[in-house]
């Protein structure tokens, strides 16, 4: 949140003294009593697209692709807020993922360089990221890198989603929202130092241009120089997010979203294997050779138009790009050079309509969606020296293109107290593929995805809904059968059975969910542990059923307590695969994943201003391998932060606050492993962050 700009501040204080004095004067109070100035304050988030009030979200896109309150969503949805991003600091997208149900940030340990999340068990950092309502596309390396002082909310739909999102994964997606323009002026400027020598500066401006507020403007931008506790690999960022709102009318508006950024961090963060469920201390990375320098850019729009009570016209465009480079080093012995670009256009079409039949209240949308991939590599042969790269030219180690066209229908229909949820969709997706070999394979995939929902509201904010969905997703690239022969990966199809209720308890800013699922997924893609001739991971694909509870609450209060809770249990079983692992449970993921997290800003007394925040993490044993022969033990992890703003007892530092977050506080570091490899967990981190909102 943030305090008003100084010209609203100094009226705000002449028209308190003012009628201070009045008072005094008529009434005779006494010239040494005090009068308590209310504190005003602006917040962060645009409530443009995702509304939220404190750590809880009320409404959202997500779920519908219309504007439509959360607890009527016949499917679980989690939300990581602006204000917890605030309190928690995440340096990476899989840090603000820590503390929500379902989702499993933890299997790859340290690992700055991708967020690598699961959802109810399953990868879902290819088929699931999402940016403002658009697929994200990455590469196998080319990954679009998250900053998360960008974002103003992450919303996240457990479970098939194809329905409405097209080509996904069965355990859900990930959509972040960009900070969008607000309509009042908005002020900050942060810095914000740490252990491992971090130095960020960041800045986030945004108000109206012109006199009548028809257009709107935001810029936000991060500079950091960093290292990490490897030595030799940096977390360095550059990132600029202009954005612009056009309204000509209350029915028009035209919204300009953009990035460019360019980041370098370590090309690797591996330790060496000595033995199945064994890690070592020796890193195999070379501190001279270990960049991985990401270039990225994105430019798109959100066009909406409402031409009478009954239609309303949207469109959204996006097109990004991401250059990798990777230089890496295997334990001193070979030196490789590694580049790959993605590219990748997005347009959703839709039109809503809003009418009834009889008792029947509609939101029907009828939209197309296109997207375009592209994608290509080029390596250089390995060398015995640093020396030696250069004189290496660089040669073709794969080539993908994909153009995928969906049609879907969705149709939100109110009943009294009843809400029914009908969604379909047909999809159509064309891919050419040309391996290093240079032999070209092209692939047509085509499925029909929908979803039911049926969702009801009582009086006392209880709100029980069923649902059954599926989900399709083609597969680029190429796996391996158990004869271990090559082939185009076949197109992964899913479906889920959930049942739930989410709970908004009258009068209070608190909303409490349970859900409970039931996944099956045939031809799902998973790494197993081992590497092909050209070293690169061995994709296979399985048969995979994931089922289980989650419980989440959310809690922002009228005394300054704000409060986050989950729990998942959760089984995931190999259905079909590889010889001596039918039956067993997918490595990485552990039954039992709890979080808590809670702060208290004190707004009252001679502590006002001072905020407290504390949370711990619970992850629980999971299998390391597919067959099941060792696992990885349990871990808690105790995160902390301390803030005071200095406009409580203080009116001339109104928007002035410092902020202390850390992270593993006691600074535990085990072995994860998952796929066969094992990891090490980050230690503890420090950071302090003076913000200065005016």
């Amino acid at each position: 949140m943030v305090t008003i700009n100084s010209a609203l501040r100094r009226q705000k204080l002449a028209l308190m003294t003012g009628a201070s004095l009045a008072l005094q004067a008529g009434l005779g109070i006494a010239q040494d009593s005090q009068t308590e100035l209310e504190t005003i304050v602006l917040e962060a988030e645009s409530d443009a697209i995702l509304v939220q009030e404190g750590y809880v979200a009320k409404s959202d896109r997500i779920g519908t692709k219309t504007d439509t309150p959360l607890i009527r969503v016949p499917q679980s949805v989690s939300v990581v807020t602006q204000d917890q991003i605030e309190d928690q600091k995440p340096r990476t997208l899989n840090e603000a993922l820590t503390y929500t149900a379902g989702a499993n940030p933890n299997n790859f340990g340290f690992d700055s360089r991708y967020d690598a999340f699961y959802l109810r068990g399953f990868p879902a950092y290819y088929t699931g990221t999402f940016r403002d309502g658009l697929k994200q596309f990455n590469g196998p390396s080319a990954w679009f890198r998250t900053e998360p002082y960008g974002l103003e909310g992450v919303t996240v739909l457990k479970g098939p989603a194809s329905s409405l999102y097209g080509v996904s994964g069965p355990g859900g997606i990930v959509n972040m929202v960009t900070k969008r323009p607000k309509d009042e002026t908005f002020r900050e400027v942060e810095l914000l130092l740490g252990q491992d020598n971090r130095y960020q500066a960041a800045a986030d401006l945004s108000g109206p241009v012109n006199e009548d507020g028809s257009l709107l403007y935001r810029f936000t931008a991060v500079g950091r120089k960093s290292d990490t506790h490897i030595e030799g690999y940096p977390d360095d960022t550059f990132y600029l997010a202009p954005a612009f709102t056009w309204k000509p009318d209350e029915d028009t508006s035209f919204t300009l979203l953009s990035e460019y950024s360019r980041s370098v961090v370590g090309a690797t963060a591996y330790y060496v294997n000595p033995a199945p469920g064994e890690i070592s201390d020796i890193y195999t990375g070379d501190p001279d050779w270990n960049d991985f320098t990401t270039t990225q850019g994105r430019i798109g729009y959100e066009f909406e138009h409402r031409l009478n009570d009954v239609v309303t016209l949207r469109q959204n465009v996006r097109y990004h790009e991401v250059d990798a480079d990777l230089k890496y080093s295997d334990r001193g012995t070979s030196w490789y050079h590694y580049k790959e670009k993605v590219s990748a256009f997005s347009a959703d079409n839709m039109a809503q309509f809003e009418f009834d039949t009889g008792p029947l209240a509609h939101t029907a949308i009828i939209g197309f969606n296109y997207n375009w991939w592209d994608y290509s590599a080029r390596s250089r042969a390995p060398t015995t020296s640093i020396a030696d790269v250069p004189l290496q030219s660089f040669a073709s180690a794969g080539e993908q293109e994909m153009d995928q066209y969906g049609l879907y229908l969705h149709d939100q229909i109110e009943w009294d107290r009843w809400t029914v949820f009908l969604t379909g969709r047909q999809d159509w997706a064309f891919s050419d593929s040309v391996p290093a070999s240079g032999t070209p394979t092209d692939s047509v995939d085509r499925a029909f995805s929908w979803r039911a929902g049926l969702s009801y509201e009582f009086d006392n904010g209880i709100n029980p809904y069923a649902s059954y969905a599926t989900s399709f997703s083609p597969n680029l690239g190429f796996v391996y059968d158990a004869s271990g022969a090559r082939s185009v990966a076949e197109p992964t199809s899913a479906d889920q059975i959930e049942v739930g209720v989410r709970y908004e308890i009258p009068d209070t800013n608190l909303v409490v969910s349970a859900a409970y699922f039931d996944i099956d997924q045939t031809d799902g893609v998973v790494f197993d542990g081992t590497f092909d001739s050209a070293g690169n991971q061995v994709q296979r694909q399985l048969d995979l059923h994931s089922r289980g509870i989650e419980l989440e609450a959310n809690a922002s209060l009228d005394n300054g307590f704000s409060l986050i809770a989950s729990y998942t249990y959760m089984q995931m079983t190999i259905e079909e695969g590889l010889p001596g692992t039918v039956g067993n449970e997918l490595s990485g993921a552990p039954n039992h994943v709890a979080s808590l997290w809670g702060h208290y800003l004190i707004e009252s007394g001679p502590l006002s201003g001072l905020g407290i925040g504390a949370g711990v993490r619970y992850v629980g044993e999971s299998y390391g391998d597919d067959a099941n022969t060792f696992k990885s033990g349990s871990r808690t992890l105790v995160d902390a932060a301390v803030s005071y703003d200095f406009g409580y007892r203080n009116p001339d530092l109104q928007g002035l606050s410092l902020q202390v977050n850390a992270k593993n506080v006691f600074n535990r570091q085990e072995a994860i492993c998952t796929s066969g490899n094992c990891y090490w967990d980050e230690g503890r981190t420090v950071y302090g962050s003076l913000r200065y909102r005016f």
